[in-house]
């Protein structure tokens, strides 16, 4: 393995469940600032921090140097898979793959609506499932391919006026416009599996929300006609005058949506105090940050009304073995919210449906079992993990230089092309 070298560019790592994208970072650097491959990094980053003005250096002479990495798009804790990180130059270009489409296998489990849209949230609604069949979801599957109509969960965090949707309602406040829907490409949509109520082991969460929180997602979020046929993607605006200032409590969120579509490219991994109004946010598709990642206390506001209370729900035809799921798996274009497609599809079939598993196989061309780097060889020291990010990196910058290809399909500039060579 060189030593002399300075190693920078992109690779790709397996995110394992329960951990936050930014937890990945950190873990990272553990790893790779001690290490003799980014020695070189780290020594050149020495000398340019002496290089720079006085002024500058007053203020990053006590900054502790970390090699710089950097991650292309959020996965929340609940889900796995393709997780980009950029290394030292190698962050310039991380923006690039948020152009790029994403492969995710979904398990969709029935009968609930939650807070957060997944198997982590507390619940809002339960609806109907024993009608559901494998026939009945492989149709309705087909209004969810091609471009559709996909409303962005409501506490997301999209801005609205310069502020996030769920700040407005945190401080009780409407959002002074109506939350749209927006355009969004199912290149790819199939059902892997059907999941027979009893054939596995995924359960709605235990946790419900409080009764004014369900009243109010049942106004917000039309969940309280579940039990009816519902087109899959209704062209009416969710309106968010009913969020009143008794319901927007300050709970915090123990589980975070920055789960599916491209939502943030993350820098340095700063203080969310000092991140806040730096300029270098990178916020895409509106998700949730972690609890990491902002210091602010997000209300439970959401989903609709069930857990009724046990009178309102005992009617309810539901199987002693539980409801059914349905494993998925799509390639989807950039701003597409798996969550949003399982709570569309749960009430598209007459029910409520919830996240319960979410695995990003691919994006851009890094693809689970082709050249993503296994967690745990983290653990296992640099002799194992440093040759295999050596040659990921390498073959980053092996890609072919601006000067030999030519500007086309779209793209504006031959470096332009370069990095779209990336996606697909």
């Amino acid at each position: 393995m060189s030593k002399a070298k300075i190693v920078e560019g992109v690779f790709a790592i397996d995110k394992p469940k329960g951990i936050t994208s930014a937890q990945v970072v950190r873990d990272l650097q553990h790893a790779f600032n001690p290490s003799n491959l980014f020695a070189p990094w780290m020594a050149a980053e020495k000398v340019e921090r002496q290089r720079v003005n006085a002024n500058q250096r007053n203020r990053r002479k006590n900054k502790r140097i970390d090699v710089k990495i950097g991650h292309g798009g959020t996965l929340d804790p609940l889900a796995t898979g393709v997780l980009i990180a950029g290394i030292g130059n190698g962050t310039k270009h991380l923006p690039n793959f948020l152009g790029c489409t994403k492969t995710y296998e979904a398990v969709l489990l029935f009968g609930a609506a939650t807070d957060t849209y997944d198997v982590q949230g507390r619940i809002l609604s339960r609806a109907p499932y024993n009608q559901l069949t494998r026939e009945k979801v492989e149709k309705a599957l087909k209004d969810f391919r091609g471009t559709i109509m996909q409303r962005p969960p409501l506490y997301s965090a999209l801005r609205v006026q310069g502020k996030r949707l769920y700040e407005y309602a945190r401080e009780g406040k409407e959002v002074p416009v109506e939350i749209q829907e927006r355009t969004v490409t199912v290149e790819e949509l199939e059902m892997l599996d059907w999941l027979s109520p009893g054939s596995h082991e995924y359960k709605w969460p235990a946790k419900e929300a409080e009764r004014e929180e369900k009243e109010i997602a049942s106004k917000v979020l039309q969940l309280d006609n579940a039990s009816a046929t519902q087109e899959p993607r209704s062209s009416e605006p969710v309106l968010t005058s009913s969020l009143t200032p008794n319901a927007s409590k300050e709970l915090k969120r123990k589980n975070m949506m920055d789960d599916d579509n491209e939502e943030e490219v993350e820098f340095g991994l700063k203080p969310a105090s000092k991140r806040r109004g730096n300029g270098r946010e990178y916020l895409m598709s509106g998700a949730l940050q972690t609890p990491e990642e902002a210091d602010i206390e997000i209300p439970q506001l959401n989903p609709s009304e069930h857990a009724q209370t046990a009178q309102d729900s005992s009617h309810l035809p539901v199987s002693e073995k539980g409801p059914p799921a349905v494993k998925l798996r799509m390639t989807v274009t950039s701003g597409f919210y798996v969550r949003s497609l399982c709570h569309d599809l749960g009430k598209a079939l007459g029910s409520l449906g919830i996240m319960a598993e979410l695995v990003r196989t691919r994006q851009g061309d890094f693809e689970l079992g082709k050249n993503v780097m296994a967690y745990d060889q983290l653990s296992k020291g640099e002799d194992t993990w440093g040759p295999e990010v050596e040659g990921m990196l390498e073959h980053w910058q092996r890609r072919p230089s601006s000067d030999q290809v030519t500007p086309a399909d779209g793209a504006s500039s031959p470096s332009e092309l370069k990095d779209n060579q990336i996606c697909r």
